[in-house]
Parts: structure tokens; sequence; C-alpha cells
């Protein structure tokens, strides 16, 4: 199943909905080719809601660990949200859950993400 991405802003936020797998090939791919066209836009405030994401492997990781890594240099912010319990565990494990920003909710990452811009 190709990766499905999906866009729209909300109060300056750009949220990219993804549905399907983050695995080697195709689906890693257009994954970051679309983080990579977003951050050389110019895109400072990111969220990806990751609740309808089925599977991550370590190329997965490694898109998800890159587009932190361009964000962080870019001086952009990237939020993680609705992380399934399988996306979860995942993170805890191979402890990048302490890497990235993670919110419950798409609401609330996007409250993180504009307050952040209002206040820094």
């Amino acid at each position: 199943m190709a990766l499905k991405i999906t866009s729209r802003e909300v109060d300056g936020v750009l949220v990219l909905v993804l549905e399907g797998r983050i695995v080697f090939g195709e689906e890693a791919v257009s994954l970051r080719e679309k983080l990579e066209s977003v951050l050389a836009a110019g895109k400072g405030k990111l969220v990806l809601d990751l609740k309808n994401i089925t599977m991550i492997d370590s190329t997965g990781l490694d898109v998800l660990v890159m587009a932190h890594n361009s964000a962080k240099s870019s001086g952009a912010s990237l939020r993680l949200c609705n992380l399934s319990t399988r996306s979860n565990e995942l993170l805890r494990v191979t402890r990048l859950i302490n890497v990235f920003e993670v919110s419950a909710s798409e609401t609330d990452a996007v409250r993180a993400l504009a307050n952040r811009a209002a206040t820094g």
C-alpha cells in the first residue's frame, strides 16, 4: 500500500497526515521527498500526524530522524502526534521518543507550535 500524504495548514502550522506504512521503498522515498520540499519552502512549523500509520521499519525511522535533523538545522520545529501503541513502543524501544517532540493529538501539537511562535 502506497503511503498517502495529505496536508493542510492550521494556525500557521503545516499538518501532514500520513496513512499507510513508512517502510523501505516507495513509501520512505515519497515521505522524504515531501519533507525535503516542505522544509525547502521555508515551512517553520510542521506536524506529522501518524494516526493512520500501520507500520514503520528501520528505513521509516531513518526518514523521521532525517526530518527531525533537517528541521532543527533549518530552524524549523517538528512534532509528531497521534502515535499508535505500536509506533509509540517502537520509538520507546529505540529511544527515539526522547528525540522527537510528541503530542497526544493534532490539536495539542498545533497549539504547542503556534504558542512557540507567539512566544519565541
